[in-house]
């Protein structure tokens, strides 16, 4: 819960900023002049950026958030059991050991949106969060065009 008041915190701040921003642009193109056309619509453009940015990741928050509640109600997650920091992540090296379990799950089933979630969990805990993110994207993925199908 924390995390997502966290979450929805910033995304309140950054549509605050945007607003501002927005409205700045419209001044600087209210004057008419080349520089501040130009400005206005670099700071539209940017603005535009940033909440694409922002509704992408509170989607993927949101989808992710669903799949987790799906596999815990049914007892799929992983338990974690490895070794953490006092920072709260888990020790890399005993990440490790584990993933190769998880890799040979993906790679038996590909299609499984639950073994590409469990595969994105291992990514996180080895500490690499870019293919963490992208595993997690291919099992929200599989899970939409698996639940297209079944209705």
């Amino acid at each position: 819960m924390r995390n997502r008041l966290s979450a929805l915190f910033m995304a309140l701040l950054l549509v605050v900023y945007l607003v501002l921003v927005f409205q700045r642009a419209v001044l600087l193109f209210a004057s008419g002049s080349a520089v501040g056309i130009a400005m206005s619509v670099a700071l539209i453009v940017i603005g535009l950026v940033a909440a694409w940015a922002l509704v992408r990741e509170l989607l993927f928050g949101l989808r992710t958030e669903k799949l987790v509640k799906l596999m815990a109600a049914e007892g799929t997650l992983p338990v974690d059991d490895l070794p953490h920091r006092a920072s709260g992540r888990p020790l890399r090296d005993a990440a490790d050991e584990e993933f190769p379990q998880f890799k040979a799950e993906v790679e038996a089933a590909p299609e499984s949106w639950r073994a590409w979630f469990r595969l994105g969990l291992a990514y996180d805990a080895s500490g690499d969060r870019r293919r963490a993110r992208a595993a997690l994207r291919q099992a929200i993925g599989l899970y939409r065009s698996q639940a297209r199908t079944a209705r």
